[in-house]
C-alpha cells in the first residue's frame, strides 16, 4: 500500500481533517501512508503543477502522468511556487489556502527510482503547495483555480522551501513574515536560533 502514486479520478470530495498529523487527507478515501508526517489540517491537499511535471518529463526522459509526485491536484496556468503562505484558492466548491511546502523524502525518492531524488527536487526550488481545506466542497477534472487576494507578506512558496530545506536567509525572511502555521514557525525559530 502507498498514498504517493495517486491516480485520476471522477472527482474528489474535500474535508478538513483534523489538526495533527495522523488526522488523514483531506480527500476523502485518500490514504496518508506516513502519518508522522503527512495529514492534518497543513497538509490536508498537496497541488503540483503540470507545466513543472511536463519539464521534470523531458529532464528524466520519460512521461509523468498527473499524481505521480503524490499531488491531490494537478493544476495548469498558475505559478504554485509563486503564491505565498495564507492565500486562498477556490477550485469547485471548496475553498483552499496555501500552507506550507512539500519537502521531499525517502518515500518519494523511492517512488521516483532517481539518483540524487532528493537533492535534485530541492535544487530545483519548486515544491508545489500543500493546502489547507476551509470550505470543505467537490472538485472535478477542469474546474477553474480561482486566486484570493495576495496576504501580502511577499514571501513566496519558493521562499518557504528554501527555508524548510536549510536556507538560513530564507529563514529569517518566513519567519519576518509571520506566515506559517505557530508549530512550523516555531521550529524555524528553534533551527535559527541554535545556529545563532
Amino acid at each position: 500500500m502507498t498514498g504517493i502514486d495517486k491516480l485520476d479520478v471522477p472527482a474528489i470530495e474535500l474535508r478538513v481533517p483534523g489538526p495533527r498529523h495522523g488526522d488523514g487527507s483531506g480527500v476523502v478515501g485518500d490514504l496518508v501512508g506516513d502519518d508522522r508526517h503527512h495529514g492534518g489540517a497543513d497538509k490536508a491537499v498537496y497541488a503540483f503543477a503540470r507545466e513543472e511535471l511536463d519539464r521534470w518529463e523531458v529532464e528524466l526522459g520519460r512521461p509523468l502522468r498527473d499524481g505521480v509526485f503524490g499531488e491531490n491536484l494537478t493544476t495548469e496556468g498558475i505559478d504554485l511556487d509563486g503564491l505565498e503562505p495564507g492565500r486562498e484558492l477556490r477550485v469547485g466548491t471548496a475553498l483552499l489556502q496555501v500552507s506550507l511546502p512539500r519537502q521531499p523524502c525517502a518515500t518519494f525518492a523511492r517512488h521516483l527510482g532517481e539518483p540524487r531524488w532528493t537533492r535534485r527536487f530541492t535544487e530545483h526550488g519548486a515544491c508545489g503547495v500543500y493546502l489547507r481545506v476551509l470550505t470543505p466542497g467537490r472538485v472535478v477534472p477542469g474546474d477553474p483555480v480561482r486566486l484570493g487576494a495576495s496576504p501580502g507578506h511577499g514571501v513566496s512558496m519558493r521562499v518557504t522551501f528554501a527555508a524548510a530545506m536549510g536556507d538560513d536567509e530564507a529563514a529569517a525572511r518566513v519567519l519576518a513574515a509571520g506566515c506559517l502555521p505557530a508549530t512550523y514557525h516555531a521550529a524555524l525559530q528553534r533551527r535559527l536560533e541554535r545556529r545563532g
